[in-house]
């Protein structure tokens, strides 16, 4: 199976206008497809997700639309980040009760998240033989695996390197 690098951390010569435009286009792709409207605040939700490129909270979300249109509410959002999630186009990273754009999701897969505990950076892999590992270890206790996602806590390559050289 082997592990498949879904999102990988953002690093100094990304294209991250590239990288927005990309996601936008393939969401609009799958939501054509899948025979689902994209509106134009779920669109602006994924927008908003894609251009931090970090975990966003769905107040500070509310927060960037009431910017725009004074008329968001909180229902707008969450309405907007349900359906994102329905079609696999964000994850929700638990620990920090905040959403991550999917960097694949015209492929279902399990996710793996490398979080930054220092600039909340995620890269997102989709690693199958961990998925293996973990649903047979459940299995041998009689419990029955409906849904996995599993947060990792560390450094980013960027971070990593200045925590060694100031050991903040």
């Amino acid at each position: 199976m082997g592990t498949n690098i879904v999102t990988p951390f953002k690093h100094a010569d990304h294209d991250h206008d590239h990288c927005v435009d990309d996601a936008l286009a393939r969401a609009e792709q799958q939501c054509t497809e899948n025979g689902v409207r994209l509106t134009a605040i779920r669109r602006r939700v994924l927008e908003l997700i894609w251009r931090r490129h970090e975990p966003m909270k769905a107040y500070d979300l509310l927060d960037m639309l009431r910017a725009e249109r004074r008329s968001a509410a909180p229902p707008t959002v969450y309405r907007a980040l349900d359906f994102l999630l329905e079609e696999g186009l964000i994850h929700r990273i638990e620990s920090l009760n905040a959403y991550v754009g999917c960097g694949d999701p015209h492929r279902p897969h399990v996710g793996q998240f490398l979080i930054c505990q220092r600039c909340n950076a995620v890269a997102e892999l989709n690693d199958g033989d961990v998925y293996q590992v973990l649903t047979s270890k459940a299995e041998e206790l009689g419990f029955q695996v409906n849904s996995q996602t599993i947060e990792i806590n560390g450094f980013c390559p960027a971070c990593r390197d200045a925590h060694r050289t100031t050991g903040d």
